[in-house]
């Protein structure tokens, strides 16, 4: 007797809370209740302010030059620039330290600020905080093109395979099947080694062209069970192409599973071309990424650990900002994921399952 009151309780109690969530999101659209549900995740919400963030601070202090224009940075050093190596506020024996500040006056430090070089200096003398800057840049491009050209191909293919089924799922499933067994990181290192030579630009398309195979699977399997639905049947019986039912009815619903893999592919796109920079095979100098600099600096992390720790932290910073945004994203689209209930929310569903107000 008190189990059967314990479950017709918590019966009661998640009806009122599917009430809730009806009066919440009565009246809005599919659209705005993803959105509603996107802004209640913190950590996506803290992710995209921080990406925001970052990428605002790191593309516009350097130089860029876009054709024949160039827009000038807020900060005084470029990477091809060459000052002095300054060994002043440094340890006996070290040269080029930061001079970034983080402690204020009043507590004993030198105060808030970046200073002269505020990543240090590198063997050269060159301003690491520019080095950074750049490579942080090259880096999410290499991120954004990789999941750009990965999601597009990776959605083509698997709708495409999906929807039609027969010979032709067969085929195009069995080449995708032939690229996921072959080790990622062995087909970016022949990528890397002949075309890294060629600019950032070029490397991130062409990793982008084997970065699709796990996104083709979601979305083939998101069509397999879509196309068998009461609406797709119903856009045939009214005489819809194809490509109408498609794109009109079918990728639309399965948006949502393509851009939290997009998210995550991104993510993983990043950490793919450190790991090949770091192994001489990818992007390559004059240029920068984080990888690279990583690469060329690991033998100074016992002396100079400045030189190891400042790329590391924006690869960092950016793959748990991307896989947090996408983690956000899930929950957002999928209808089946329920939220946290506050306190608060538990008590009225209490309540209006005791009185039997629906609301």
């Amino acid at each position: 007797m008190f189990k059967r009151k314990n479950v017709v309780e918590i019966a009661g109690q998640d009806g009122g809370e599917n009430a809730i969530f009806n009066k919440e999101t009565e009246g809005l659209s599919q659209g705005q209740i993803v959105l509603k549900r996107f802004i209640r995740h913190r950590g996506a919400m803290g992710s995209l302010f921080v990406i925001a963030i970052l990428m605002i601070f790191v593309f516009s202090a350097l130089d860029q030059k876009i054709g024949p224009f160039k827009i000038p940075g807020w900060w005084h050093y470029n990477t091809e620039d060459l000052p002095e190596l300054r060994s002043i506020g440094c340890k006996e024996g070290l040269v080029g330290c930061p001079t970034i500040s983080l402690r204020p006056s009043i507590l004993g430090g030198q105060g808030i600020g970046l200073g002269e070089h505020p990543f240090g200096q590198d063997d050269i003398g060159r301003d690491y905080f520019a080095l950074v800057m750049r490579g942080a840049q090259r880096s999410m491009m290499v991120m954004f093109v990789i999941g750009a050209i990965g999601g597009t191909l990776g959605t083509i293919v698997g709708s495409i395979a999906g929807f039609y089924r027969g010979w032709v799922d067969a085929v195009l499933m069995r080449f995708t099947d032939f690229i996921i067994t072959i080790p990622a990181i062995i087909i970016g290192s022949v990528v890397g080694y002949h075309y890294g030579n060629l600019g950032v630009g070029f490397l991130a398309f062409y990793l982008g062209l084997f970065a699709w195979t796990g996104l083709s699977r979601l979305v083939r399997g998101e069509f397999l069970t879509l196309r068998e639905r009461e609406f797709v049947d119903a856009a045939r019986v009214a005489g819809a192409s194809n490509k109408r039912i498609i794109f009109k009815h079918i990728l639309p619903n399965a948006v949502g599973v393509i851009i939290v893999s997009v998210t995550l592919l991104m993510s993983g796109a990043i950490l793919l071309e450190t790991a090949l920079s770091y192994l001489g095979f990818g992007v390559v100098a004059p240029d920068v990424s984080l990888g690279l600099l990583i690469s060329q600096y690991q033998d100074s992390f016992t002396t100079r650990p400045w030189l190891f720790w400042y790329p590391g932290l924006f690869i960092i910073t950016i793959a748990l900002s991307i896989n947090f945004i996408g983690d956000g994203l899930r929950d957002a689209f999928d209808p089946r994921q329920r939220r946290r209930i506050s306190k608060k929310e538990r008590h009225t569903a209490r309540v209006m399952h005791k009185t039997g107000v629906q609301k």
